[in-house]
């Protein structure tokens, strides 16, 4: 993947930030990546060594704001931000055709990993079809249980769901609640759920 930017156009870039006003450095970050469309994040490795480099020229200064350390331009660094304007004008350029290569290459992986992913799939269902040439009958025991048990698990979760629905329905209406309702409906629970236990047990 082609780089967003070329040798010396970050450190200008990074001037051009600062002159449109004070950042520290994980706002820089973030500025750089808003710029890009998200398809360039430089690391803290990246950036904070340019900084660095830039305040030893005398073109940024930098001062401690509680847990953060703010960077801003100096006369020095604006006048070479406004000697050179051309060139942030085509670095601009630059950028935007670069973001427009970056995301094409992206978009040209993404189709490419669904085409594999998509023929995988296809793969692995033609083996899936070749081990079980004979689906399970429909008088197979295991399917009617398979069956029984997705309508058991449908009625419960509707009894749940009507049951609770009553009662957050009853209490949000100012109702009362007596223990001696839940206290029933705990017991009758209790007790289709030993009548299911038999039952299973034949």
């Amino acid at each position: 993947m082609a780089p967003v930017f070329s040798h010396g156009d970050l450190r200008l870039y990074l001037l051009n930030l600062l002159d449109e006003g004070p950042r520290h450095g994980y706002d820089i970050m973030q500025a750089l990546s808003d710029r890009t469309g998200g398809t360039y994040t430089p690391s803290a490795g990246t950036i904070y060594p340019r900084l660095a480099k830039l305040e030893e020229e005398g073109l940024v200064t930098k001062t401690v704001d509680g847990r953060k350390t703010v960077y801003a331009i100096t006369e020095a660094g604006h006048a070479e931000v406004e000697a050179r304007a051309g060139e942030l004008e085509g670095i601009e350029a630059g950028l935007a055709d670069s973001v427009r290569l970056i995301a094409d290459e992206v978009r040209g992986s993404v189709r490419e990993a669904m085409k594999s992913l998509r023929a995988d799939l296809a793969a692995a269902s033609r083996e899936e079809r070749a081990a079980t040439p004979q689906g399970p009958r429909e008088d197979d025991p295991r399917v009617f249980a398979r069956e029984q048990l997705q309508r058991a698990d449908a009625s419960v979760n509707e009894f749940r769901a009507r049951v609770r629905s009553d009662l957050r329905t009853h209490v949000a209406r100012g109702g009362d609640l007596a223990a001696t309702v839940v206290d029933q409906l705990t017991a009758e629970l209790d007790r289709v759920a030993r009548d299911v236990t038999r039952a299973l047990r034949g």
